[in-house]
């Protein structure tokens, strides 16, 4: 097998120690010598492996993107200005099974790595990567938030009382002020269901009932302590909001573009730039970038025969945004929420998380078309998927499908006859 690489090391990296394996060309043709050499992984010993490796006159470095641990070694490497790095998927590296070491380890990627088997993984500018760590941070915070929302509707249950049952969520403004009446020590139903506002109003009847329980001042501490985390994760919510806002700032003609989409907003297409860089060179394909979220069909072939194999794995914050944004669709009329609601038809209720990945790998491929394109997204409307239908076969499916329901159907043509979508 030839090799791409000559002067070549293998890192294996761990939290406290590296091994580095060099590859190098020997003192006859074709002969090949390695020297391997650990080091401590504080700042000053990587900065020291790095030097090393640049008078081994090491051109191309390869290691396994293991968590956070290489971002430290990556640094150091970079900072040289002559090497090369190479931060593969750790799955892409396996060893031979029986020879496991740290060496053998670093051996082994060093000898895939000159011969140019390994793919590089997608490493992002200074910029974006702050971006994405304020984006990953404020989504965590989000499901923070949610968490104790979902602790105080359980303290509330357990006292009997059932707001959320009536209102269409428990932190609405009503529900609020219902709260901070309980815990003030209010226990009139009637009194707590006076506090509604606007269109709560009109189900105080409900809501009378709702706020009749056994509501106990052990459950007024309890609420007043995940109330205030609430309010507390509220608030860093917000600072973060700021923060994303500022680091987003050089991307917002691609954030503009990107909210023409339909389901996504700009905390979604926040989310996009700072998990992407905005650049689609690096994606061939709109397959390769859905490839690379997780959401396209992974492949499981034997024996000629096609088996089920769900989706790959990939970047899990952009597949979770995008999940997101595609059940945002679901209440539009645009061909992105057509597909869904067509798809949740096709595939049945239980089966609408399948539908809402379909949709979220097409968003994706929508995506990659308005980036490498540099365009605004343009809507084919919600009837897109009726237009190419023969009308006499569309007819007649709904004439069959409200005769299966009991009823008996007449046609008349309507006067004047309704206009034609353009093709």
């Amino acid at each position: 097998m030839d090799i791409i690489h000559p002067r070549v090391a293998g890192i294996d990296v761990h939290k406290k120690q590296i091994s580095v394996a060099v590859r190098l060309p020997g003192q006859s043709p074709g002969e090949r010598r390695q020297v391997v050499r650990n080091f401590k992984t504080f700042w000053r010993a990587l900065r020291q492996m790095a030097d090393w490796l640049a008078e081994q006159g090491v051109t191309d470095v390869a290691m396994e993107a293991t968590g956070i641990y290489w971002w430290p070694v990556y640094f150091a490497l970079t900072a040289t200005g002559s090497i090369e790095v190479c931060v593969a998927n750790a799955a892409h590296m396996r060893n031979v099974p029986g020879r496991k070491t740290d060496t053998k380890d670093a051996q082994w990627i060093a000898q895939l790595h000159e011969h140019g088997l390994l793919r590089p993984s997608l490493i992002v500018s200074h910029e974006v990567r702050a971006l994405r760590d304020r984006t990953r941070y404020r989504k965590k915070l989000i499901e923070q938030r949610t968490r104790e929302q979902q602790r105080l509707a359980k303290v509330l249950e357990t006292a009997g009382i059932k707001i959320d049952s009536v209102a269409s969520t428990l932190m609405t403004q009503s529900g609020r002020l219902m709260i901070e009446a309980l815990i003030a020590g209010q226990r009139d139903p009637e009194q707590l269901a006076d506090l509604a506002k606007g269109v709560m109003r009109r189900k105080l009847d409900e809501l009378v009932m709702a706020c009749d329980g056994q509501f106990t001042d052990q459950h007024a501490e309890m609420c007043q302590l995940h109330l205030a985390a609430y309010d507390q994760l509220t608030l860093s919510i917000a600072e973060l909001d700021v923060l994303v806002a500022r680091h987003a700032a050089p991307f917002t003609a691609l954030i503009t573009r990107l909210m023409t989409i339909p389901g996504i907003g700009r905390r979604t297409a926040e989310v996009i730039i700072a998990e992407t860089g905005g650049d689609m060179s690096r994606f061939p394909t709109p397959a390769h970038l859905a490839a690379w979220c997780g959401l396209a069909p992974a492949n499981r072939e034997s024996a000629g025969k096609r088996k089920k194999a769900g989706t790959r794995k990939g970047n899990v914050h952009l597949a979770s945004a995008m999940t997101e944004a595609a059940w945002a669709t679901v209440r539009t009329r645009t061909r992105p929420g057509a597909r869904l609601r067509r798809l949740i038809r096709r595939f049945g209720e239980d089966h609408k998380k399948k539908a809402a990945i379909a949709v979220a790998h097409t968003l994706l491929r929508i995506i990659w078309a308005v980036l490498t394109h540099d365009t605004d997204y343009r809507e084919d409307g919600a009837d897109y998927y009726d237009r190419p239908l023969d009308p006499v076969r569309q007819t007649n499916r709904h004439i069959n499908a409200l005769r299966q329901l009991g009823y008996n159907v007449t046609l008349a043509p309507l006067d004047p006859p309704p206009q034609q979508p353009a093709a």
